[in-house]
């Protein structure tokens, strides 16, 4: 199961982030039998790329009850680079899709990857919680404060909540306010864009609207997993300080 570069690449553009990859920590890729892959016409019907850890994360600290704070930075860098691997891009050959190959690429590699914990986000999870069928814990994020306002705006002026999620039709009913409506709505708009550089000028229309309801709705999903056969580095350390 283990894989490389090559497989990723030939899966690359079938993923939604087709930018470049980067450094990662190891690459698994799932592929036919000799006599198979010849018939179906791939070598590779999926990949799963495992890189290092971001630095800091809010919902990890949440998930891992603080077990990775209060350390000076280069001892919480160096036990986050030991204990974590985060799960980068997962990616299915379109005609091997809806067979669950995801969660078992996800659930069969992650004790492969010899350390304490695994985890991931995933724009797209609360849709396709692939992860958590895969054995992983969900910690979804909080929605801002600056979010909860503007829909809570909208829905003063008559804004269903399908409407949250096409572009089009929410131009439509912003269009159609008029008077005292249409300024409440253009000023709560406003005082949301003002935290996003450049953008905050955008020019009522559907480009606008498209920003904002792809800022709303942009909620990424974290997921973790514990290895039960792995014990906390982390931890030793820790009662370790406790005892000094």
């Amino acid at each position: 199961m283990r894989g490389g570069i090559d497989d990723y690449k030939k899966l690359l553009h079938y993923h939604y982030r087709s930018s470049r990859l980067g450094p990662f920590a190891a690459i698994f890729a799932l592929k036919p039998t000799r006599s198979l892959g010849g018939s179906i016409g791939t070598s590779v019907v999926g990949v799963i790329v495992y890189t290092m850890p971001s630095p800091g994360l809010e919902l990890r600290n949440i998930a891992t009850d603080n077990l990775f704070t209060g350390f000076d930075r280069a001892t919480h860098l160096a036990l986050v680079n030991k204990n974590i691997r985060c799960i980068g891009r997962v990616i299915i050959e379109p005609r091997f899709r809806g067979l669950g190959l995801v969660s078992r690429l996800v659930r069969e590699t992650m004790p492969k990857m010899n350390v304490a914990v695994i985890e991931a986000m995933a724009v797209m999870g609360l849709v396709n919680p692939f992860f958590k069928k895969a054995g992983m814990s969900e910690y979804a994020a909080a929605m801002p404060a600056r979010c909860v306002q503007l829909i809570e705006a909208f829905s003063l002026v008559g804004v269903e909540k399908d409407m949250l999620i096409d572009p089009k039709k929410m131009q439509e009913k912003l269009e159609q306010l008029q008077g005292k409506e249409a300024e409440f709505v253009e000023l709560e708009i406003r005082n949301f864009l003002a935290c996003y550089g450049k953008r905050r000028n955008l020019s009522a229309g559907l480009e606008r609207t498209r920003f904002v309801l792809g800022k709303l709705t942009f909620r990424p999903v974290y997921y973790i997993w514990f290895n039960p056969k792995m014990a906390f580095g982390v931890q030793r350390t820790k009662k370790r300080k406790k005892t000094q």
